[in-house]
């Protein structure tokens, strides 16, 4: 993720704007002298043309630099996913604008002798030759350019707020991790049974299966606790190429989840993958991409309220499975003291307790010494007489005075069901529904669950919470909420630092919003949803498009120094930029295409980040070099009026 975040198109900007300087510069002088440079005049020009772009490119990179440091700020997943990249990233351009500022100019120098002569190549040409009646045409008529260019931004920002939201994009790791869950009072051969048989309708209908093997119950070492009643079954398959029963990963879940209810009933599925749902029990206790829990303190009202919405999520669309989380109850037998009856007889609660923890847990009663080795001889009763209610019944228990009685003359015996488990979070007792979606995104799919969830009319002290993706996203909104802010801050100091004027620094903050339109419209056309990968590239992009703006900016400022007239400078600058800035946005955009077509592991966190960065730039490109000379020309000549 970290080096396959790092732009090489990026990278080389600062290169590539001062290498095209330096040959303008030499070409030019070399016309005017009408012969080729000698060494020292070839330094001496080197040098101007270094200085020309030299403070405008510092204040650029270290601008697009910068803009990276808030992402340190961030914590939790996202923190650990993007701060290596950012930490990357920096390092990277801090490397590539020392060398643009010293290596590229020495470079220059030895290697760019004898005769040199400037020429746009055609695609230069042609571009240039449509910009150019463009741009005299905005110039006169700019009401109209600024109003389109305004509209397309309130557009973007209407398509933003109606895209779909999730925290961060699904990976593919090439198997399944299936979640299936039993009622809570099968027993363990059963158990197994069923899962024996839900892998073989699994081998022989899917072809797409590999081989798969499952986990019942808790292990010895109980990092992962849960019930006979639960299995987790991890499902690998071919690669999607050689797939015939599905074309996706969604559909064949679908199937598999269709399959198994026909040949195996009696069990629910949770179709997750083996890290995200290891991931998702970390952060919420559910192994779902969503966790709706509700919360009280009598079990019965919660199982009730629990059942409620249950019935609500499964008719919400998008709700692939919707299954409770370790909530019912199983058969039990209760053995009760008769109070009356162990007075009349003289009989302790110890003299019962022993009677039945040696018939059911087994007793240690001597030891067996083979060598070194001590086995410990523990006797209980067998399996099948501790099924029979009336064997318990007759076994002895002894009374204070020596003599035997019955347990069952002592004790009364009851079967019912009782609660299998109780849940409890932050001190309260807690049922959970586990929620799995297919074909939507998390947000949308909670705003309108919360919305009919909120109709359940609720008693006093009970309440229903959303977890899951849902929770991290919100809480990663709410940290960028304040990240992007003081990026925008750090950006606008810098063009205040740089260009000494407020009204410029603003000038050319615009080319952020023109830039956001493009991120906004590209991943909307891939059909994608907005994700924290798309918020970082969002944040990546603002300082790649002020970075192309300050060029411009300031290369016009220096032929107004010149002499030259607003409307003459804005014109001559602009066409006289042109060049760089397409080289520039082209190997911007290019360096980050393979990671927009990535296919290989983790490509799904990148792909949304890289699309940002290119559509921003594309669009950036097209209203810099329009919108921006526009509203330069309009201010400045304001000012000059006001001063005359």
């Amino acid at each position: 993720m970290s080096l396959g975040a790092v732009d090489f198109g990026l990278i080389i900007d600062g290169a590539v704007v001062m290498v095209e300087n330096i040959i303008r510069h030499l070409a030019h002088r070399q016309r005017e002298l009408g012969r080729v440079l000698s060494v020292k005049e070839r330094c001496h020009e080197v040098l101007i043309a270094a200085k020309e772009v030299g403070s405008p490119m510092f204040f650029g990179m270290i601008i697009v630099t910068v803009v990276y440091i808030p992402i340190l700020a961030l914590t939790g997943i996202e923190g650990k996913m993007f701060k290596p990249m950012a930490i990357t990233v920096m390092m990277a351009l801090v490397g590539a604008l020392v060398l643009a500022l010293t290596l590229m100019p020495v470079l220059c120098s030895y290697f760019l002798g004898g005769e040199i002569e400037e020429r746009d190549s055609r695609l230069v040409t042609f571009f240039k030759n449509i910009y150019t009646p463009l741009l005299l045409r905005a110039l006169r008529r700019r009401w109209i350019f600024v109003s389109g260019a305004l509209i397309l931004f309130i557009a973007s920002l209407f398509i933003l707020n109606r895209m779909g939201k999730e925290f961060i994009p699904q990976l593919d790791e090439g198997s399944f991790a299936t979640h299936m869950i039993r009622t809570t009072s099968i027993g363990l051969d059963k158990s197994v049974e069923m899962q024996i048989a839900s892998e073989k309708v699994l081998l022989k209908k899917f072809p797409e299966v590999t081989y798969t093997f499952s986990r019942i119950g808790t292990a010895e070492v109980a990092t992962d606790p849960m019930g006979v009643n639960v299995s987790d079954s991890y499902i690998f398959y071919k690669p999607q190429n050689e797939w015939t029963t599905a074309r996706s990963k969604e559909e064949l879940a679908g199937l598999m989840s269709k399959e198994l209810g026909i040949q195996v009933p009696g069990q629910a599925y949770l179709f997750s993958q083996p890290i995200e749902m290891r991931f998702n029990e970390i952060l919420e206790g559910t192994r779902a991409d969503i966790a709706v829990k509700v919360f009280g303190d009598q079990y019965d009202e919660i199982e009730r309220i629990a059942t409620e919405v249950r019935e609500i999520l499964e008719k919400v669309p998008g709700s692939a499975e919707v299954e409770f989380d370790a909530l019912g109850k199983a058969p039990l037998l209760e053995i009760s003291p008769d109070r009356e009856a162990m007075k009349r007889y003289n009989v302790h609660v110890s003299e019962i307790n022993e009677a039945v923890s040696t018939a059911l847990a087994g007793m240690e009663s001597g030891v067996v010494i083979d060598g070194n080795r001590r086995y410990p001889v523990v006797v209980r009763l067998p399996e099948d007489i501790r099924n029979d209610m009336q064997v318990m019944k007759s076994l002895p228990v002894r009374t204070s005075e020596g003599g035997l009685l019955t347990l069952g003359q002592v004790a009364e015996f009851t079967v019912g069901e009782k609660v299998n488990s109780i849940s409890r979070e932050l001190g309260q007792r807690r049922a959970a529904i586990m929620v799995n979606l297919r074909g939507r995104d998390v947000t949308s799919w909670v705003e309108e669950a919360r919305e009919k969830t909120d109709q359940i009319k609720l008693p006093p002290g009970y309440r229903i919470e959303y977890g899951g993706q849902f929770k991290n996203y919100i809480e990663a909104s709410r940290r960028l909420m304040v990240i992007v802010p003081l990026s925008l801050a750090l950006i606008f100091i810098l063009l205040f630092f740089s260009f000494g004027s407020l009204r410029q620094a603003a000038l050319v903050f615009l080319c952020i919003p023109l830039a956001v339109t493009g991120g906004v419209l590209s991943i909307w056309l891939r059909g994608m949803p907005f994700t924290i990968s798309a918020a970082i590239g969002f944040i990546a992009l603002s300082g790649i498009a002020v970075l192309n703006g300050v060029m411009l900016v300031s290369f016009i400022n220096q032929l107004r120094e010149q002499g030259k007239s607003i409307r003459d400078a804005v014109v001559e600058g602009t066409l006289t930029r042109l060049r760089p800035k397409l080289m520039t946005a082209m190997v911007a955009a290019l360096g980050f295409l393979p990671m927009a077509f990535a296919s290989g592991a983790g490509a799904e966190v990148q792909q949304p980040l890289a699309t940002v960065v290119i559509g921003g730039i594309i669009t950036s490109t097209f209203l810099t070099l329009i919108i921006l000379p526009i509203l330069y020309d309009w201010m400045e000549t304001l000012i000059e009026r006001k001063s005359l």
